[in-house]
């Protein structure tokens, strides 16, 4: 799955309330709102390095749980991307003790399966020197052992053992910086979460490993090869960051899809997934005390790991515009981004105003302007963060124009919104209504126990501590109408831009 920043980002651009609304929504919230979640989060760390974060609720009888690795995307290697989201995939199918009808035997199949699995590999990888027929060898030994696997194994337990349980919301993503597991459920069920939980983290089985591989493409085939969308982001990526690995794609590209390697994805997890690279966020029905006399029972024998450095290669400074263009058979459409720093810097605040003043809903500038007024477009939305917050990261524009207008004549009257925002300050009432769209979307989000462990994870994880979320709030408040046009001026300028055109393949 593919993942942006939490807040404030591009989904929650449909939560903007009116001051009335507002300050009825903090009111309701104040037991436990961003202001004073200083005093509500309780801090833990396990001997073996593992961070938990704890924010007590009774407002229902339930408890969401997030589990999230500083690792993704960025991590997996050249040659070897789409390794961080396949990951993900492989750790659904279970463990030694979940997802299998009897595991030593199992095992002894699985061995035969990855050995047979690794040789057709190495065989396809010699391309046109290939032995056709000792592939075809392989090919049927290889589908004979996962049939073989397939009786010995139960599909979906993770998935069915909570479903039993009262769990709901269970899913995960992978992105560029972040790996996040969650899922909800009844608060008396928070040691059934510890046992499957730790047990995964313990004892992963990666089943059904070849035939997972090609799901994944299919997966890529859908989200990328098929569609205009995805086919123009990744393109649009790959020309806008040249050295950093914020170019790659997080499926991965085919050629290294083809070939996800067993023993790299398995040295992968025992990398990133240890327990001193791994933050837990808890939000419900719980006493920390009580919680925590769990978590360091199952979690606490996770033996600490060496986790490597990571060295990142920084993108350098762009100094002239880029340009891309993607055919398709599909209707023209057009992203434009510009460079800038990530949080904390305060321009990064900024710009998540500007986000906001230029897209945040049907008052906002864009909209009034290239799809009201002009009927130019038929959908403009912006996006700060992208593609990920750890790093230096992109400012950037998603428009699609209506016929019989062109990418270039939409392009036109986007750079001249932009260029408003160097010149003219920012009046006092749209900038405060930017301002309080943003708290509004924070507050709203916080609302519910997985929409605070979720924020409370990431910021955590990419930001390295949650309180980023408070900080938020403090730059918030300083963004004035001069420090809108100066952050303006200072990135959204030609030499610093790229643009990516999806053209109808005639």
């Amino acid at each position: 799955m593919t993942s942006v920043r939490i807040f404030p980002n591009i989904f929650l651009k449909s939560l903007i309330l009116t001051a009335i609304a507002l300050l009825s929504l903090c009111e309701t919230l104040r037991p436990c709102g961003a202001y004073d979640l200083t005093d509500k989060v309780k801090e833990f760390t396990l001997e073996n390095g593992l961070k938990v974060l704890i924010v007590e609720r009774h407002a229902g009888p339930t408890v969401s749980l997030y589990i999230s690795h500083p690792t993704g995307a960025i991590d997996d290697g050249d040659g070897h991307t789409g390794t961080a989201h396949f990951l993900e995939h492989m750790r659904f199918k279970g463990t030694e003790t979940i997802g299998t009808r009897n595991s030593d035997e199992e095992k002894h199949i699985l061995r035969k399966i990855h050995e047979t699995g690794s040789a057709l590999d190495r065989e396809e990888m010699k391309g046109e020197g290939a032995d056709r027929q000792r592939m075809e060898e392989l090919r049927k030994r290889l589908d004979a052992l996962q049939a073989e696997a397939g009786k010995l194994s139960i599909p979906a337990e993770i998935d069915r053992l909570y479903t039993e349980n009262g769990g709901g919301d269970l899913n995960a993503f992978t992105g560029q910086d972040i790996t996040t597991y969650h899922v909800s459920l009844p608060a008396n069920k928070v040691e059934l979460w510890a046992r499957i939980e730790s047990d995964r983290l313990a004892n992963p089985v990666f089943r059904e490993f070849y035939s997972e591989r090609n799901v994944v493409m299919e997966e890529r085939n859908q989200r990328v090869a098929s569609d205009p969308g995805g086919e123009l982001r990744e393109q649009f990526m790959a020309t806008a960051f040249i050295a950093h690995p914020y170019r790659r794609p997080i499926l991965g590209w085919p050629s290294d899809m083809r070939f996800l390697d067993f023993d790299y994805t398995l040295q992968f997890f025992r990398t990133n997934y240890t327990p001193n690279n791994t933050i837990i966020t808890i939000v419900g029905d719980v006493s920390p005390e009580v919680v925590m006399e769990i978590v360091r029972r199952y979690f606490g024998p996770l033996p600490r790991c060496t986790v490597p450095p990571r060295r990142v290669t920084e993108e350098p400074v762009q100094t002239g515009e880029r340009r891309t263009e993607v055919k398709f058979d599909a209707a023209p459409r057009l992203i434009i981004g510009y460079h800038k720093p990530t949080l904390p810097s305060f321009d990064d605040c900024v710009f998540d105003v500007i986000d906001t003043i230029l897209s945040g809903g049907r008052t906002s500038r864009f909209f009034k302007v290239l799809v009201k007024e002009k009927g130019i477009a038929s959908d403009v939305t912006t996006a700060n963060g992208y593609p990920g917050a750890r790093y230096p990261n992109l400012f950037v524009i998603f428009a699609e124009p209506i016929s019989p207008h062109t990418p270039g004549e939409l392009e036109e009257v986007l750079y001249q919104e932009l260029d408003r925002l160097k010149r003219e300050p920012v009046g006092t009432r749209e900038l405060e209504g930017a301002k309080n769209n943003l708290k509004a979307a924070l507050l709203r989000n916080i609302s519910t126990n997985s929409g605070l462990a979720g924020m409370l994870s990431y910021y955590q994880t990419v930001a390295g501590d949650w309180r980023y979320l408070v900080t938020f709030l403090s730059l918030l408040e300083k963004v004035t109408p001069e420090d809108v046009m100066t952050t303006a001026g200072k990135y959204l300028t030609r030499d610093n831009r790229t643009v990516a055109t999806l053209v109808k393949d005639k």
